[in-house]
């Protein structure tokens, strides 16, 4: 088999220290940010003049990762609105396994402004699963297990 692993997923924003701060309240941990200054960037994107800063966070004591990106140059480009509904094309959320769910929502909610998409709601006995819009729209599933 070729793949491994999933390394990370890549999320362009524009305000990166509110992104950052509302990922790391969700118990991301910041491996490390600041401008990307890697030459080969430009030929892996397929775009030239390129200025931006990254953040890499890291799930703890896991694999994942969640990459994000703020262009300065060229400027990023909105491809859809900032509320669009879970069934339009293309990559729709990142869903994280959580402890303890009504807190963490209350603290996304007070702290950060994000919004439940829907509900929160019981997969049988086994997940208590919702959706939550954060900053610039970003929506992330959360699945706290039932013991």
């Amino acid at each position: 088999m070729a793949i491994r692993r999933l390394d990370n997923v890549l999320i362009v924003v524009e305000d990166l220290d509110a992104v950052i701060a509302f990922f790391v309240e969700l118990g991301l941990e910041l491996e490390g940010s600041g401008p990307l200054d890697w030459p080969g960037a430009e030929r892996v994107i397929g775009l030239t003049g390129v200025r931006q800063d990254v953040a890499m966070l890291r799930v703890p004591g896991g694999p994942g990762r969640v990459e994000l990106a703020r262009f300065h140059r060229p400027a990023a480009v909105r491809s859809e609105p900032v509320d669009a509904p879970a069934n339009t094309l293309g990559l729709r959320r990142v869903m994280f396994a959580v402890d303890e769910l009504d807190d963490l929502l209350l603290r996304l909610r007070h702290g950060h402004g994000a919004e439940l998409v829907g509900e929160v709601v019981p997969y049988g006995d086994l997940f208590r699963l919702c959706y939550v819009r954060g900053p610039e729209g970003i929506v992330v599933g959360l699945a706290e297990e039932l013991r």
